[in-house]
């Protein structure tokens, strides 16, 4: 295995079992039916001593064979022949197979350079997310739509595929629309020389009181807006895509800090004037894809039909597409969207530089025309939507019109990544003094909403974590240690306990944010990862250079370690093939404990036997080193000290 990989042992060492332990299955029991490697179930035993690889597979072929599994396993267990990196062969249990690894070989294996893997995907992938509506400030459950995106793009990139960036602008939508006529309307606060997210956040607010408070102006109002802002070419217009490129703008920057960035913004005014909507109306109309209502409350509407499992109980039967007044929902854009980003349209965008980044990348965005050497965006084989749970009827409805426009396998790699949301705990609402704004709740729990105005922004709650931060590290080292790098360590470990938080749940999960759980040094938290990869770090510094060479010593603490080492690789694989991230925090967190674990029971700079301390100072670099990919597939930084 000397020319592999610590990423590839692991998955190598597990394919070579499947694959020799189904072959010789297939020759000596003839009663079994033909069966592929990839099927065949393969466990852990619960401690390394005994083996690394369990397999139950003699349990099934008891209920087949009509024979004591134990008897099957010790049959099997000395007749098989040792596949190849592998040390020995175990019955075990009441019918398990136990396999040991050949550690000496797999060491070798463990210190070989990185390889460049293989895409699974084979194809251009665009990942669209954060999808925040260019209206006010984001907030704490747009963090979790960035962090999971671009988290997934990490992974995918990790494994050597083609990924784009793309963050929709709905620059045309309601949300906008309220907020331009907030300020044609309404009395713009004192407060007006506020950053400009945080302004418009408080004119949205207001926006929605007064349309509770005087309903006749919202069907005016908010339909004139709306109908200025498709048309283009006016003074409404104008201020709305004033008004949404400046939001854009303080977006990617509070983005950044938490070094999640973008390649294109596309935005639904240039789907609208550079007619991708009408080309793709014509289709589904063309394809009866849509119909006209003619009676009802949706009367004069053009309306999609429920089809097959989509929507929920109580939900309506048909989705409206384009409104009576001639707008175009949000859902219909979509289609066009899509269809765009899949190659499927006949048109094309302009692109113009829009956002640069302190690396000089440039985030480009959809306009009329496109500049001089522009970048071609858009056109993919496999497409991710990381959209919220709530979304999922509409994510359905896009992929039916997919269909029934006849894109069956478009439809097929058209993917809704969903997760559940964001809420604050009681003590974290509180303490950042949103829970007296009217927040909604099981008690337990705050939920937020931007239409209300309650709720926590996120450049706030990023301030809230560095200062608290910051404190510690101050005191940790204030006196050796210069003021810009207090605070650049306190940022790194910031960013580092909001992005783990985020992470270590299942997509599923409600999560409710809480401080003291997120900056917590103990438990599953970030800096308790970034902890363990700066004492990693620390060893490797006062040693001077871990050895390029070493004898392997069967010491079982350290082996431990490099077990757990080799497993991200096929971490990488789970996390990908479940659409679910939180496999790769619950990695991190385990080879973080692995490591302290070792930390404490071995004292590698104070081994007095020369090779043994030049082994354990390779298990050290192994260590980081994979701490490091870890960390850095989830965004997180290691910072120079904790």
């Amino acid at each position: 295995m000397s020319h592999n990989t610590i990423e590839n042992v692991y998955i190598e060492l597990e394919q070579r079992l499947r694959a020799a332990v189904v072959a010789h299955l297939l020759k000596t029991v003839p009663e079994l039916p033909a069966m592929a490697p990839e099927t065949l179930v393969v466990d852990h035993p619960p401690k390394l001593e005994m083996g690394e690889f369990a397999l139950p597979i003699c349990f099934e072929l008891a209920k087949r064979l009509r024979r004591p599994p134990r008897q099957l396993a010790q049959e099997l267990a000395a007749a098989m022949p040792l596949p190849l990196g592998f040390a020995k062969i175990e019955a075990a249990g009441g019918g398990y197979l136990n396999f040991y690894v050949c550690r000496s070989e797999a060491m070798a294996a463990l210190r070989a350079n990185r390889n460049q893997l293989q895409p699974r995907l084979g194809a251009k992938v665009i990942v669209e997310h954060t999808n925040i509506n260019p209206n006010k400030a984001a907030h704490i459950g747009h963090l979790r739509n960035a962090v999971l995106g671009d988290t997934w793009v990490r992974l995918l990139r990790r494994r050597g595929e083609t990924v784009e960036v793309q963050n929709l602008q709905d620059n045309t939508g309601v949300q906008v629309a309220d907020v331009v006529a907030a300020f044609q309307h309404l009395t713009v606060p004192a407060n007006a020389d506020a950053r400009f997210d945080y302004l418009c956040w408080d004119m949205y607010a207001a926006m929605a009181r007064h349309y509770e408070s005087h309903p006749e102006d919202l069907a005016a109002w908010r339909g004139e807006t709306l109908h200025a802002i498709e048309a283009g070419g006016n003074a409404t217009a104008a201020l709305a895509d004033d008004i949404a490129s400046k939001i854009a703008h303080c977006h990617l920057r509070t983005m950044d800090r938490l070094g999640v960035r973008y390649d294109v913004l596309p935005r639904e005014s240039e789907i609208l004037q550079l007619h991708l909507w009408s080309h793709a109306f014509a289709l589904l109309k063309e394809r009866g894809a849509v119909r006209l209502e003619t009676e009802g409350k949706n009367a004069g509407c053009w309306v999609m039909e429920r089809v097959g499992s989509l929507g929920k109980e109580g939900e309506e039967e048909t989705k409206v597409i384009v409104r009576s007044t001639g707008t175009v929902t949000y859902v219909g854009k979509d289609i066009a969207y899509q269809l765009w980003k899949l190659g499927l349209l006949p048109l094309e965008f302009g692109f113009a530089r829009f956002h640069e980044y302190d690396d000089g990348h440039i985030a480009w965005r959809t306009a009329l025309t496109s500049e001089p050497r522009a970048p071609r965006f858009g056109g993919a084989e496999w497409v991710f939507n990381v959209i919220d749970v709530r979304q999922s009827y509409l994510q359905e409805i896009v992929v039916a019109g997919l269909r029934a426009l006849g894109f069956d396998q478009q439809a097929e790699q058209s993917v809704h990544f969903s997760y559940e949301m964001v809420a604050l705990t009681a003590a974290c609402a509180a303490e950042l003094g949103y829970a007296a704004e009217g927040g909604e709740g099981d008690g337990k729990r705050v939920d937020v909403s931007g239409r209300k105005g309650t709720g926590v922004k996120a450049d706030d709650l990023i301030d809230r974590l560095e200062a608290q931060t910051l404190e510690q590290v101050r005191l940790r080292h204030g006196e050796e240690m210069p003021e810009s790098e207090q605070r650049e360590v306190a940022h790194q470990i910031a960013v580092g306990a909001l992005r783990y938080f985020l992470l270590k749940f299942t997509c599923t999960t409600l999560i409710a944010f809480d401080f003291k759980e997120a900056l917590s040094f103990e438990g599953e938290s970030g800096p308790y990862v970034q902890y363990a990869a700066v004492r990693a770090a620390n060893i490797l510094r006062k040693a001077g250079r871990a050895p390029a060479d070493a004898v392997f010593h069967n010491d079982p603490q350290a082996w431990n370690l490099l077990w757990q080492a080799g497993r991200l690789e096929a971490v990488v694989e789970q996390a990908l093939a479940t659409r679910e991230p939180s496999h790769l925090a619950k990695y991190a967190f385990q080879l973080a404990q692995g490591f302290n674990n070792f930390y404490h029971h071995t004292p590698v700079l104070q081994e007095t036997d020369a090779e043994k301390r030049a082994f354990l100072l390779q298990v050290v670099a192994l260590a980081h080193r994979q701490l490091a990919a870890a960390l850095e597939l989830m965004g997180i930084a290691i910072p120079r000290a904790m």
